[in-house]
């Protein structure tokens, strides 16, 4: 699996049974520089979004640049409805163990700026329903904050994406599919430095566990202190038009 360890036996925190829920205040153990801001911070929200200083519940995503400030990742922003199915898990870590295969694969994937991790927030989706869902669907996919406090990066991991739109986004209840489907990216709250992912808020979107920035299908890896690495391996369609 692309995903690093998580749940309970991990010492993960859980988030509460809640549509458009969010977990409480995690106060960050190391300050996290995101797009040349620094958070001591952050919320791991249920509908897909993990934000600084406030908590997201907006179910609908909207593309960005957004207008109303906020700045946050989002490893998949749509309408999870965990009462209805799956686990939204956390922890703050400083494990040897994890930290070594994070520091691995990010230098693996950026040899020039070599990386010792000295700590991660590991947040996971783990087979979430949609809002309105009459399937059994569910997703599974995973957010990583890391840095070595002079270097800050996040990985986005995608093991299973079965669902790109909950129903109250004129998704179909059976098939949570069409309307307005999920996005990936990051917004600053700037209104000028912010990245979707190829796909986002098309039915595309639902391939992201085959597309990556870093010749790894399923994982999008960024520097985000100043955000310069997008262009270290920016992707580029295959024959098929499919993002690699």
């Amino acid at each position: 699996s692309l995903l690093y360890p998580y749940g309970p036996h991990q010492g993960d925190e859980t988030n509460p049974k809640h549509d458009d829920g969010t977990s409480e205040a995690i106060a960050l153990s190391v300050p996290f520089t995101f797009y040349g801001k620094t958070y001591q911070t952050a919320f791991v929200n249920n509908n897909g979004v993990i934000s600084f200083d406030k908590p997201v519940r907006q179910y609908t995503p909207d593309p960005f640049p957004l207008v109303d400030g906020y700045h946050f990742v989002a490893p998949f922003w749509g309408d999870v409805d965990n009462v209805l199915g799956g686990d939204i898990f956390y922890r703050q870590t400083t494990d040897p163990a994890l930290l070594r295969d994070i520091s691995q694969d990010i230098t693996q994937y950026f040899p020039k700026s070599p990386f010792t991790a000295t700590w991660a927030l590991v947040a996971t989706w783990d087979h979430v329903a949609y809002y309105g869902s009459t399937s059994q669907k569910g997703n599974t996919f995973q957010a990583v904050l890391t840095t070595d406090s002079k270097m800050f990066y996040i990985i986005l991991n995608y093991w299973d994406i079965q669902w790109t739109t909950g129903a109250a986004s004129d998704g179909d209840a059976e098939t949570g599919l069409g309307g307005t489907p999920a996005h990936v990216g990051f917004n600053s709250g700037d209104d000028t430095n912010f990245y979707n992912i190829p796909g986002s808020q098309t039915d595309a979107i639902i391939n992201i566990t085959t597309t990556s920035n870093v010749k790894v299908p399923g994982r999008w890896v960024f520097r985000v202190d100043d955000f310069q690495m997008t262009e270290v391996d920016s992707p580029q369609p295959n024959n098929n038009g499919c993002w690699l």
